[in-house]
């Protein structure tokens, strides 16, 4: 399944489903078939998903510092980070606030 996001602002943009979820978790969204972000609601989401980022990046390093201190290999990275991932739909966010649109998805 995939979640395609909406935006009379940019293009659209489409995630499988895993990550479109993650998306809606971290911003506070309900998973469901189709939903809304509102501009008034964006500063907010954008917040959430730079938290997120931050601390995704900040285990990452806690674990890394660990298994050096331990004298053992550092933990397999993730082959696409978190902030990687959410990029495309934080420069949306940024883009749809700015114009005052919405962002619309469906599955």
């Amino acid at each position: 399944m995939l979640y395609k996001f909406k935006s009379k602002t940019t293009g659209d943009l489409i995630m499988l489903e895993p990550n479109g979820r993650r998306v809606l978790e971290i911003i506070g969204k309900p998973f469901e078939p189709q939903g809304i972000v509102l501009p008034e609601q964006m500063d907010d989401a954008l917040a959430a998903l730079q938290a997120a980022v931050d601390t995704t990046e900040a285990e990452r390093q806690a674990a890394v510092k660990e298994a050096r201190l331990r004298g053992e290999d550092p933990p397999a990275q993730e082959p696409v980070s978190l902030r990687t991932r959410i990029h495309p739909f934080m420069e949306m966010l940024r883009a749809c606030k700015a114009s005052n649109n919405n962002i619309t998805w469906g599955t």
